[in-house]
């Protein structure tokens, strides 16, 4: 039973929370199993550009650390907010979700170029807490028990607990930034006067990750309708009614 309440559960998370959620734990089970180690997935300009480790560009986004404290915390808040997000404000909407994450990723990879940062899992995760957070800016929070406050300062919190268990708050200062500038490009400049949508989905995400609309004015063929008997069968009931 618990099994069956497990795979259900699972089954029924939305697509890309699935997918990104899994390929974190599996990446930090084979490393526990010790069937690669982070020295294979650690973001290494050099090695990217110059071995052709092109890998590295996402592995270093999937991988938390050992199993510890810090890495279910991180899975946990990932899941939640990844979840709401994907199940809130981009319903229905996969190709604009992808693209959040191909931006926000694209940003910090441009960002580690120029920083000694080696995973960037972590600033991942608070980029999605902050967009959530400024899209829900009225929800009531509670940190613990400890704290209450609304949704808008939880990346702050976050970041303030990281400095309590002695990390360095570069990697949640840079959540923060790429999580702001795509909520202002998406929610708040194109509501400006003059302002304009600047972040355009690519048609061949839509294509892949939406399905088509359905025309609300096409009227299908007698014969295409799941509802439809053959004549035969429908004379048939109509003389022998059950």
């Amino acid at each position: 039973m618990a099994y069956q309440g497990f795979a259900q559960e699972y089954l029924g998370m939305p697509a890309v929370t699935r997918a990104y959620t899994t390929a974190c734990v599996l990446t930090t089970a084979a490393v526990q199993l010790e069937f690669i180690t982070p020295f294979q997935l650690y973001f290494n300009p050099d090695l990217i550009f110059r071995k052709f480790q092109i890998w590295r560009l996402i592995t270093n986004f999937l991988f938390f650390g050992p199993l510890g404290f810090s890495f279910f915390f991180n899975m946990i808040f990932l899941y939640r907010y990844c979840r709401m997000l994907e199940e809130g404000s981009f319903r229905g909407r996969t190709a604009d979700f992808v693209f959040m994450f191909l931006f926000g990723g694209f940003l910090m990879t441009l960002f580690g170029l120029f920083a000694s940062l080696f995973f960037l899992g972590q600033a991942f995760t608070i980029m999605l807490v902050y967009v959530w957070s400024r899209r829900n800016p009225y929800i009531r929070m509670n940190f613990f028990g400890l704290l209450n406050f609304q949704a808008p300062f939880l990346p702050w919190v976050l970041m303030g607990f990281s400095l309590l268990l002695g990390n360095s708050i570069i990697i949640d200062l840079l959540g923060i930034a790429v999580g702001h500038i795509y909520y202002f490009l998406e929610d708040v400049f194109p509501n400006q006067p003059g302002g304009k949508k600047l972040l355009l989905t690519p048609s061949f995400l839509k294509m892949v990750f939406d399905t088509p609309e359905e025309d609300p004015n096409y009227n299908p063929l007698p014969e295409d309708r799941p509802d439809h008997l053959p004549r035969d069968q429908d004379q048939h009931e109509q003389q022998h009614p059950q």
